[in-house]
Order: C-alpha cells, then structure tokens, then sequence
C-alpha cells in the first residue's frame, strides 16, 4: 500500500476508534442515569446506604497493592538481568517468588483484619509498602542479588497482604452491592497495573518503585483522614422478604 493510502487508513482508523470510545461513554452515562434516576425522585432507605468515600478508598488502596504487584511481576525478571547480570533462567526463578508470597501473604491480610481491625491492618500495611518501595528505590548496580531479592519479597509481602486486607472490607461496605464493589476493587487493581507499566515504560525501574511509594503514600493519607472502621450492623433481605442484621464487629 501507497503511504498515503496508509495515512488515509490510519486517520479513518483513529477516528473510528474514538467514535466507538465516544458511543460506548454515552450508553454508559445513559445506563447510570437510567439505572440511579429513582434515587432523585424516592430517597434511598436508611437501611440500604453506604459511603461512597469508603468505596474510594478501598479503590485507591487495591489501585496500589494489585496494581504493584502486577508491574513488579512483568518487570522483576529484566530487572535482574539487566542490573544484576543474572541468567535468565536464574531471574525466571527469582521473580516466580513473588507471586508466590500471595500464598500466606493475602490470607495473613485478611486474618490480620479479623483480628486487630480492618483500618488498623490497612495503616500497617501501607506504611509498610510505602517504605519498602521506597528501600526499593535506593537499590543500586551494587548491591548484591541476594539484598535485592529480600527487598522485593518485603515490599511483596506488604503489598499482597495489603490486597487481602481490602477485600476483608470490601463485603462490609452495603451487602447489597458487594459484587459490585469488589468488581470494581478488582477493575482499578488493573488499573494500577497499566498505570505503573506506563511509568516504567518512560523511565527507569527505580523512578517506577519511587511512584508505587509515592501513590502508597498518598493512599496512606486517605486511609487515615477518610476509612472508617467498620462497626454497627448490616442488613441482608432474606427470600422471604424478611430483614436480617449481621453484625460487622472484628
């Protein structure tokens, strides 16, 4: 193909392309308007209320730990290779720790929620990861392999129990919509991921570990000023109609 039919390809391409993002923008406003539009009319009963900051933050913080995890788990293996001359075999092998660490990691998340509290574990983890990146970012050509590997399986194991002490909250938020809420946990997770990725992909790996701290410190911030301890009662309509409370008390 000529160069100009090319151009021609990709501008019509382009434009089809935000064509399709545009539609797809407007049938999502009209699904929400249409699906929330009672709420401006009918008042939305005590019972089935929730904070939306509470979802927020819940986001954010899975925005963090999901999404770090995802970025240090496409880069650890060139990492190694790159900066510590190890053999591809050997940074395969290094790297498949870390997604290990989910193991004992995430559970101890959620068991640690249980029994401290759910804010508290969420104040814990996050100091933690937001210190342990930025070790992460010190790390030098001269460290020894070993050092570095230790380093990286600390910060994972903060940022994995960090996700298993969002989704110890995440049920806690309007049973109602637990589903929901966790999709969209989930969602931003990925999120993170691409975000993180994109960083990586105009500057170096320590410029990368210094934003995961930079954003877990900001997460911080919001989890102390904004998260609520979960406390008081929820309700769950049982087939019958009937209302049954549960007690959300650690």
């Amino acid at each position: 193909l000529s160069p100009a039919v090319l151009g021609w390809l990709n501008s019509n391409v382009s434009i089809a392309i935000y064509l399709l993002l545009g539609g797809l923008l407007i049938l999502q406003v009209f699904k929400i308007i249409s699906i929330n539009k009672t709420i401006f009319s009918r008042p939305v009963p005590e019972l089935h209320r929730y904070s939306f900051s509470q979802v927020a933050v819940l986001d954010l913080a899975y925005m963090v730990t999901f999404g770090a995890e995802l970025a240090l788990v496409s880069m650890l293996p060139l990492f190694y290779v790159n900066y510590f001359g190890a053999s591809p075999v050997l940074a395969g092998v290094l790297a498949g720790l870390f997604p290990v660490i989910n193991l004992f990691a995430r559970p101890a998340g959620g068991y640690y929620s249980d029994k401290i509290g759910r804010k508290l574990t969420m104040l814990i983890v996050f100091i933690g990861l937001t210190l342990s990146f930025i070790l992460m970012g010190q790390v030098t050509k001269e460290w020894a392999l070993p050092l570095v590997v230790a380093t990286t399986i600390l910060a994972g194991i903060f940022a994995k129990a960090g996700s298993g002490a969002v989704y110890s909250m995440v049920p806690l938020i309007q049973r109602r919509f637990t589903g929901q809420i966790a999709g969209m946990a989930g969602a931003y997770g990925n999120v993170g991921g691409v975000a993180f990725l994109t960083v990586l992909s105009f500057y170096d790996p320590h410029i990368l570990f210094l934003a995961i701290a930079a954003t877990a410190g900001v997460v911080l911030l919001a989890v102390i000023f904004m998260l609520k301890e979960p406390k008081g009662q929820m309700a769950e309509v049982l087939e019958d109609g009937s209302v049954h409370m549960i007690s959300v008390d650690k």
